[in-house]
């Protein structure tokens, strides 16, 4: 099999609308359950809140692949030792938070991208099991991995301009909790001051040609914002919307048969 075998930087390429799901956690059997059922492109692997780390996702990550899915996992810091390690587990793309300035942004591409772009180091552990060898992924991962910067702060938005024109990084992604915050309005992330930020970032991204992302829980929230140009969408999390789902027919029930 080849050795990214989604289709996510293409549609990149293309300006294709791509979507994916959280997967907070590191069961094989639910991961198995959002590829077989979600239809995504990609699901989000979160390494930046939650308590573990690549040891434990290398199988989720193999699997996505096999499933024609890129694993994305997002990294704790802007770190060397953390970016290499979630590529060389099989993550397809990596998510850096808190990217600042295109300092920072270039940093990240140097740590996230092969020789003679990046310098990041050589030991792709998960072609082992899918039968790769390690010279086809040197061949093939710079022009097909995925390297994501996040933007969550009002240095970002002051420094977007320059961040935009920094080379051999895919997508830009708006954090809008951590921008609320930011913007002094922790939490409020629909408050007028991070929306006309995300009108603003919509505009220059455009112009600039880089493929737009966000993350929200309710569908309706995605559905508005790729309409606005945020194409690389994360789609809630099965965990979130099936509870809530769970939530309220059990309400109803509780309603209609429940004794008065």
């Amino acid at each position: 099999m080849p050795a990214y075998p989604s289709t996510i930087r293409q549609k990149i390429a293309k300006d294709d609308v791509v979507l994916g799901t959280a997967l907070f956690g590191q069961e094989a059997h639910i991961a198995a359950a959002i590829y077989n059922q979600c239809g995504v492109d990609w699901v989000w692997i979160d390494h930046e809140h939650e308590p573990w780390g690549t040891e434990s996702v290398g199988t989720v990550c193999v699997m996505a692949r096999q499933a024609g899915i890129a694993p994305v996992i997002r990294v704790a810091w802007n770190d060397p030792s953390l970016i290499k390690k979630a590529y060389d587990v099989g993550a397809v793309g990596v998510m850096v938070p808190q990217v600042d300035n295109p300092a920072e942004a270039r940093q990240a591409v140097k740590y996230a991208k092969y020789p003679p772009i990046g310098e990041r180091g050589i030991a792709p552990f998960f072609a082992t099991f899918l039968g790769i060898s390690g010279d086809e992924v040197l061949k093939t991962a710079n022009s097909e991995t995925v390297l994501i910067l996040q933007i969550e702060s009002a240095e970002a938005l002051e420094k977007l301009d320059e961040t935009l024109k920094v080379k051999n990084y895919e997508v830009l992604l708006f954090g809008p909790t951590d921008m609320s915050a930011s913007l002094g309005v922790p939490g409020k992330i629909h408050h007028p001051k991070v929306e006309n930020a995300m009108l603003d970032i919509a505009k220059k991204a455009k112009k600039a040609g880089m493929m737009l992302g966000c993350t929200f829980g309710d569908p309706e929230d995605c559905r508005r914002w790729i309409g606005e140009g945020y194409r690389f969408m994360n789609v809630s999390s099965p965990i979130f919307l099936g509870t809530t789902a769970v939530k309220k027919w059990v309400t109803e029930f509780r309603e209609q048969f429940g004794r008065k």
